[in-house]
């Protein structure tokens, strides 16, 4: 009789109490081992029209944490072959507005306070995944946030300008409302910022960057890549890649403009809003294919000399894949990518490729020319490359983020909700 009487005010307790306590009795350890539905996974919007470093992030945090799922809209869920295929995921009022789904950012203006009505109140652990809104959800003081940030916002901050001095809109009678509505999302986004009680970006670069747009501190933690899908001992072929989606800050421009002065042979895969001016200024040796389907992107990557990267990336996924593929890579020597690419020029014996310093034709030009000239693909084993790539792998970001989960966990329940954590 009295151990039934001790369970029911175990019980009683365990209902009563806030859900970081609750948990705490229930596993005082690890994160794995929550009970169901007790992690909330938060992510912008799932779209089909939407695949990329940041989706790949947030499927590994689903197989790791088994999660409750939250997003702005969800366009997945009930799309047959979809991993979110019948999956319950709650969404937020943007789901039920006309176009809601297929074009979310019509309704930028309403992202910060939609965000903010997902009730995540029963979840003690809340982890999300952030490049523009996710990261502003509200929790209290007995639940712990993890913000997996992909980026800040550029738009609304460092690239501000150049978004705007691209946009149509912008330049007409909307600019003034335009520059408002990015001046509000930058005062709410370092405000959403500051709720959050550990911060992880996904390269050294957007660590700065988390820094100088909200002053927080972060530790980093690369994204996955599927390095298993790439055969890296094929034997290298005459033309150079470049891949990626064919819009303006990715300077395909800027590649294409390079290899029309070396006349060597380009192949560009990917598709966008850039892809008829960029088919007005390609020269006789380069060819631009268009979409290409995955077993495509990973045949060119396997055969081709190089990768050639213009653009200033987060972290960049492309050049972790064409290494893995086996193929040395030609990028700017900027942003993410420092992260995963060991250039020629400052140690031969562990580079993986080479980088260029200015993002301008005649630099970029320069740097084939010279891999050209020190035939520099027999200098990097495709060995080499795999193995550097495999630090990027999938196994490797689920260790890490569980690793750090379980740290914050930890650090929550010893020291009690306390506001912000150090990474």
């Amino acid at each position: 009789m009295g151990r039934t009487v001790a369970m029911g005010l175990a019980s009683a307790w365990a209902r009563a109490a806030p859900p970081a306590l609750r948990l705490a009795a229930v596993c005082p350890q690890r994160v794995l081992s929550f009970p169901p539905d007790s992690v909330a996974l938060v992510h912008e919007w799932f779209s089909p029209w939407a695949v990329g470093g940041a989706e790949a992030v947030v499927r590994e945090l689903d197989q790791l944490l088994a999660p409750r799922l939250y997003a702005l809209v969800d366009g997945e869920s009930r799309r047959p072959g979809s991993w979110l295929a019948g999956r319950s995921i709650t969404t937020s009022f943007i789901q039920r507005l006309p176009w809601g789904v297929r074009r979310v950012q019509l309704y930028l203006s309403l992202l910060p306070m939609a965000v903010e009505q997902l009730d995540l109140s029963s979840h003690p652990l809340v982890v999300s995944s952030s490049h523009l809104v996710a990261k502003g959800v509200l929790t209290g003081p007995d639940q712990l946030h993890v913000s997996y940030v992909h980026s800040p916002p550029r738009y609304a901050w460092d690239q501000m300008n150049v978004y705007l001095r691209q946009s149509a809109l912008a330049r007409g009678p909307l600019g003034p409302w335009i520059r408002w509505q990015l001046h509000q999302l930058r005062q709410w986004d370092h405000l959403s910022a500051q709720r959050v009680d550990v911060l992880v970006a996904n390269s050294r670069f957007t660590a700065r960057r988390i820094w100088r747009c909200w002053r927080r501190r972060s530790v980093v933690i690369h994204p996955p890549v599927a390095v298993e899908r790439f055969h890296w001992q094929q034997p290298r072929q005459d033309f150079y890649l470049c891949l990626g989606r064919l819009v303006a800050y990715k300077r395909v421009d800027l590649v294409v403009e390079a290899f029309n002065r070396c006349r060597l042979p380009l192949v560009v895969v990917g598709d966008g809003p850039e892809r008829q001016r960029l088919q007005r200024q390609a020269g006789p040796t380069v060819r631009l294919l268009g979409w290409r389907s995955a077993r495509q992107v990973e045949d060119l990557l396997g055969r081709c000399r190089a990768l050639v990267h213009a653009g200033v990336e987060d972290f960049g996924i492309a050049p972790v894949e064409a290494m893995a593929a086996g193929a040395p890579v030609i990028a700017l020597g900027q942003g993410g990518l420092l992260d995963s690419v060991r250039c020629h020029r400052q140690d031969p014996a562990t580079a993986t490729g080479l980088l260029f310093d200015h993002p301008c034709p005649r630099t970029l030009a320069e740097a084939i020319r010279h891999f050209e000239d020190q035939r520099l693909w027999r200098q990097l084993p495709a060995e080499r490359l795999r193995l550097q790539a495999e630090r990027f792998s999938a196994p490797r970001f689920r260790a890490r983020m569980e690793a750090q989960l379980d740290k914050s966990w930890q650090r929550f329940q010893a020291a009690g909700p306390r506001f912000p954590q150090t990474p």
